[in-house]
């Protein structure tokens, strides 16, 4: 564990620290691993689906056939029929060798789907810009999904805490556009 420190401390030595840091230490361990609430799922044994909305025109797993909204909106509604828990909505694609988008045009790219399907699921919004995060949880997003591990925008974090919403940290080394440049990070597993 380390915090804002370059001392690391070994779970198994926190029981020679001093009785205040360990307070510490134990009272941060009950609250990252006590069970959250997140729109009536409960995350027990049962599996939660999540599933994959990309409402851009390159998308990786589909080519960008979802990207207008009418379309994007019938296969979101498909997905959720399908027995999907979570419905992930995506603006901006971060395939290898993507560009990065403007806000506006990857709000421009999901607002519409977004507020209309909101009503009917649990909305994971993938993206790595705080503007989109703000917007989206305003418009009923209850988990942020950030490609980035919150490294994109440095505004990400203060948005998280001023809404206390659930978020998922992944991490891509470099940026889509450069993340397949170099061989020495091609095989890498996280």
């Amino acid at each position: 564990l380390t915090r804002k420190s370059e001392k690391i401390v070994n779970l198994d030595e926190i029981k020679k620290l001093s009785f205040r840091l360990q307070n510490k230490i134990k009272k941060d361990l009950k609250n990252i691993s006590k069970k959250k609430k997140f729109k009536g799922l409960k995350f027990n044994n049962t599996p939660i689906m999540m599933r994959i909305l990309n409402l851009t025109p390159d998308s990786f797993s589909d080519g960008g056939k979802y990207n207008k909204t009418k379309v994007g909106y019938d296969h979101g509604m498909r997905l959720i029929k399908l027995g999907s828990h979570i419905l992930d909505i995506g603006g901006e694609s971060t395939r290898p060798g993507s560009s990065t988008v403007s806000a506006k045009k990857e709000w421009d790219r999901i607002k519409h789907v977004l507020k209309k399907i909101s009503k009917k699921n649990n909305i994971s919004l993938d993206t790595r810009k705080s503007e989109i995060m703000e917007k989206g949880i305003r418009h009923g997003v209850n988990l942020i999904n950030d490609v980035s591990g919150l490294n994109f925008d440095k505004d990400t974090i203060e948005i998280l805490k001023k809404y206390n919403i659930p978020f998922v940290l992944q991490h891509s080394i470099k940026n889509p556009k450069t993340m397949q440049k170099n061989p020495k990070y091609n095989n890498v597993l996280l």
